[in-house]
């Protein structure tokens, strides 16, 4: 773990490994909402839309270039007026969890957010009963700002969904319109 190096994904690079880490997460957890897993076709259009959107994907490979995980972010809803605020996401490969590398990214992508100067709020839509999560964003300065329950329903059970917000001090100077 001690040659870990960040990268930009591509998807001729990453997208076997992001949909393998995207898989085993609707497979095996509620991080997301999905029931089926994803087919390469869908990795074409999810980094067409980071591409469109201008959206970082950022990776983590180790001294094999093997993907550990990854972050991104992209639009919180489609309306103008929420240009400034972005629905971020993070995913670590099952066998490299439990060591550091969620807050690795999770920094990186924070940090990244800062340095475009165009994101001012960062949302982490959160499965209620996902405690690492939680945490980490807790520990990370995200602030609680709202429960929906019941919105999802996945293993035979109804699901709330937490909403967490990371307010930046970007953009300098927002404008309307």
């Amino acid at each position: 773990m001690n040659d870990l190096k960040i990268v930009q994904c591509t998807h001729e690079r990453h997208a076997a490994a992001i949909l393998e880490i995207f898989n085993d997460a609707i497979v095996n957890s509620t991080a997301l909402y999905d029931y089926r897993p994803r087919s390469a076709q869908n990795m074409v259009s999810w980094f067409d839309a980071k591409r469109a959107g201008n959206w970082p994907v950022i990776g983590i490979e180790d001294e094999q270039g093997r993907l550990l995980g990854f972050c991104s972010y992209g639009s919180f809803r489609a309306y103008p007026a929420y240009k400034y605020t972005v629905e971020h996401s993070v995913y670590v490969h099952p066998q490299q969890r439990g060591r550091g590398l969620g807050r690795q990214l999770m920094e990186l992508l924070i940090a990244e957010a800062r340095r475009r100067g165009d994101v001012h709020v960062m949302v982490g839509a959160i499965d209620a009963a996902n405690k690492g999560s939680i945490a980490l964003h807790q520990r990370l300065g995200f602030k609680h700002v709202g429960n929906m329950p019941q919105v999802g329903f996945k293993f035979g059970r109804w699901l709330d969904l937490a909403f967490y917000q990371l307010t930046l001090e970007t953009p300098l100077q927002p404008i309307d319109g």
